[in-house]
């Protein structure tokens, strides 16, 4: 294990080595499942490559023993990850970006997270646990995208296509939107510190050795507003602070078929390399299917661009 884990960290920084230029600190792209869980779902827009750790929680019960649908476990997505993103320099605005995730699937953060912790913290009832899957699993997803500007605006607006596959769903979408858009009319205050982002998606997501029943098909909308250093200088710490609302019509299906509509709220921090995100159905009163999730990630372009310029 050791031995592999060396392999990978040389190989790494060979890599790192090899990427030329100033990293402009950014985002990454989130694992497919974690956008039906409430994620940011917004494709980068500069070169990104992150490490990192999330995790998806889906419960079989709430606190009053109701059960969500069809689906008789409980289930924590405890993935490490990597997303790639890259300019596609033949095809101007065009970007390609790669987010790999796996790892075992057990119930242990889950617990310890929203029974030994939250529910403890505020005093709710403990969720219930039956069956819970025990296997390693793994998504994979691709996304092209293109960016442009729109009435002399940046190049804030985008359109493409993705694909998520895996051990857990399959799923191909496309998606609009906007991303990081300075309020029209604003100040110079607002300007340099405030921007809004929106995106439309629609899926059409096919079962998996994991969900063996999904929606047959998935439409998603996000909002988020986010303040942070947007036009700092290159020697300014990066900082971010963005609050965002999704609504999906669901990955999952009731007893009858249908597609169970959710709601969440996500509150992401970055600074510096580093982002922690977390996302959760509060928003929905509802404590079961997917109910919770959390990522941190590191941003190892920006880390390598520090380094080599201290």
């Amino acid at each position: 294990m050791l031995s592999s884990l060396t392999r990978l960290s040389a190989s790494l920084a060979l890599f790192l080595l090899t990427l030329p230029g100033w990293a402009s600190p950014a985002w990454a792209e989130a694992t497919a499942q974690s956008l039906h869980w409430g994620a940011l779902a917004f494709p980068d827009h500069d070169r990104t490559l992150t490490l990192g750790f999330s995790n998806d929680s889906f419960t079989e019960f709430n606190g009053a023993g109701q059960r969500y649908n069809d689906m008789h476990q409980t289930d924590s997505f405890n993935f490490g990850t990597l997303s790639w993103t890259e300019h596609l320099e033949q095809f101007k605005g065009w970007n390609a970006n790669l987010t790999v995730g796996a790892g075992p699937t057990q119930d242990k953060i889950r617990r310890a997270i929203q029974n030994d912790f939250a529910h403890r913290l505020t005093h709710q009832t403990y969720v219930p646990v039956g069956a819970t899957r025990d296997a390693i699993d793994f998504m994979t997803s691709g996304t092209l995208t293109k960016w442009t500007g729109l009435l002399g605006t940046d190049d804030v607006f985008f359109y493409g296509i993705g694909g998520a596959a895996g051990s857990l769903y399959y799923e191909p979408y496309v998606q609009i939107g906007l991303r990081r858009l300075s309020l029209p009319g604003s100040g110079p205050l607002l300007s340099d510190y405030v921007r809004v982002s929106a995106l439309a998606r629609y899926g059409r997501p096919f079962s998996g050795a994991a969900f063996h029943q999904v929606a047959n098909h998935s439409y998603l909308g996000q909002v988020s507003v986010g303040v942070g250093n947007y036009r700092r200088n290159d020697c300014d710490v990066p900082w971010e602070i963005e609050i965002g609302l999704t609504a999906d019509s669901g990955l999952f299906a009731d007893h009858r078929g249908s597609s169970i509509n959710e709601r969440f709220v996500t509150i992401a921090l970055r600074y510096s390399a580093v982002t922690v995100e977390t996302w959760n159905d509060a928003i929905n009163q509802k404590d079961y299917g997917p109910t919770f999730g959390a990522r941190l990630t590191l941003d190892m372009l920006y880390l390598y661009d520090r380094l080599t310029h201290f």
